[in-house]
């Protein structure tokens, strides 16, 4: 049974590559939905079968698709290229990466700096992609139903997670493939990692992703696409039976990862879609909903606290950073903060992050920002910032001058960059791939479509998106 997910993943590599060889370069948003969601999952169990050999094959075919992918939009690119900001500050940030990279900065060799360039800045090659390909071969609606079923997928394989009471990775072979591959011994009570528990005693799902982190956060894109899916030309929700199972797979998702960022995003992506649609209703019940959630919170902690009660262990320890995870966070945050002041130029690449971590000698962590700036210096953490909210900047701003399919991309676009606000500050984003790629690869298409419109506003032209 477990078979499933290597045999998935080979079939879609197959699949994508044939598609490639036609031309079809929309396969690669294929590849990064049904691929990349199970990508540890299938090297697990690939690993746990015995086919380890195959194992390096297998990793190496999202980066030979990246770049099979980024020549192929680059040599066959005729248009005239408009630079948007935000191409322009991807691009510096990418190039900042790179002189980190081939200069002997830091500590670590220049394989191991080339590898955390690929963590920490390969997106730009899949940014460029989207940003390069031609808006009229843009399926839209398409691609955001692929990620809609992968929601309800994933809230299928929880649900049978919670029955069993059991995680799927530890019928896949997780620990053993993380200890031998990149060097992570199995920790917590379950014999995974601590990611996949909460402090209370509360098992955390990751359904088929890499962990419950990844679990959550592809949770927050899926409600984001959704939303943006279902909302009308004049700001209204329809919503069909499909809607309906998918806005409820998130939510089995996404209390069952039991991410509190994540959780917190969940409600931030429903407040922030009020707010850009001005649906007052939505943000006053949100308001109510929290005043009564402070309230419950004040009566359960006179009630209950000194009785044995996991979700009021759970919810003090978040607010006084008491609990393993959150002490962990704060230790995590102030080394690296000390090593930005101490060093404003970085440390360079491999000095902090997953490369560091896989080497056990790595400073800062739990906060993208901060690992940027450990590697990159207060430099690098600058335009990454400006990329970050110059892309939620343009997406609230264009939202409301734009139509149809480019009405609904703004929107996700909007609503998934406000959705990583809080994630960014408690994790390592950038590692994830499947998130990573899919959120790059989406905002590629979106400055790609900002940028045909500014070229219509000049010279005027019929819009053919589809």
């Amino acid at each position: 049974m477990l078979l499933i997910f290597p045999l998935i993943y080979i079939s879609v590599t197959i699949i994508t590559l044939r598609e490639f060889l036609k031309g079809n370069i929309q396969y690669f948003f294929f590849f990064i939905v049904f691929a990349l969601s199970i990508y540890t999952t299938a090297l697990s169990v690939v690993y746990k079968y015995g086919f380890s050999i195959i194992i390096g094959i297998l990793q190496s075919t999202k980066e030979i698709f990246v770049l099979l992918f980024f020549t192929w939009v680059v040599y066959h690119y005729k248009a005239k290229l408009k630079l948007h900001f935000i191409d322009y500050s991807i691009g510096s940030y990418f190039l900042l990466s790179l002189f980190y990279a081939l200069l002997p900065i830091g500590g670590q060799d220049f394989f191991e700096r080339m590898i955390a360039l690929k963590s920490l800045s390969f997106f730009f090659l899949i940014y460029a992609i989207a940003r390069l390909y031609d808006p009229k071969k843009i399926y839209i609606n398409k691609y955001f139903l692929n990620i809609l079923i992968l929601a309800v997928l994933a809230g299928v394989v929880v649900l049978f997670e919670v029955i069993t009471n059991q995680h799927l990775q530890s019928r896949t072979g997780y620990a053993d493939f993380n200890y031998y591959f990149f060097n992570f011994e199995p920790s917590g009570n379950y014999g995974l990692s601590w990611t996949f528990e909460s402090a209370g005693g509360f098992k955390r799902f990751g359904s088929f992703f890499a962990n419950p982190l990844e679990h959550a956060a592809s949770t927050l894109i899926a409600l984001a696409i959704l939303a943006a899916l279902y909302t009308t030309e004049d700001y209204k929700i329809k919503i069909d039976n499909f809607g309906i199972i998918a806005l409820l797979a998130t939510l089995t998702s996404i209390v069952f990862a039991f991410s509190r960022s994540s959780l917190l995003s969940y409600i931030l992506i429903i407040y922030a879609y009020g707010l850009i649609n001005k649906k007052k209703y939505i943000n006053k019940t949100i308001h109510y909903a929290v005043l009564m959630l402070t309230s419950y919170f004040v009566y359960i902690l006179i009630k209950g606290i000194n009785e044995n009660n996991g979700l009021l262990e759970v919810i003090v320890n978040t607010f006084n950073f008491s609990d393993p995870s959150s002490v962990g966070h704060v230790l995590e945050w102030v080394e690296g903060l000390n090593s930005i002041y101490l060093h404003p130029f970085g440390l360079g690449l491999g000095s902090s992050g997953r490369v560091a971590g896989s080497l056990g000698d790595h400073i800062g962590g739990e906060n993208q920002f901060i690992i940027i700036g450990v590697q990159l210096g207060v430099l690098g953490i600058i335009i990454y910032m400006s990329i970050f909210f110059s892309i939620i900047k343009n997406a609230r701003n264009w939202y409301y001058k734009l139509h149809g399919k480019e009405k609904t991309m703004c929107l996700a676009i909007f609503l998934i960059k406000v959705a990583f606000i809080i994630p960014l500050f408690t994790s390592e984003i950038e590692t994830s791939s499947y998130i990573s790629y899919l959120t790059w690869f989406l905002t590629g298409i979106f400055v790609n479509m900002i940028s045909q419109k500014e070229k219509e506003i000049n010279e005027p032209k019929v819009s053919n998106w589809n």
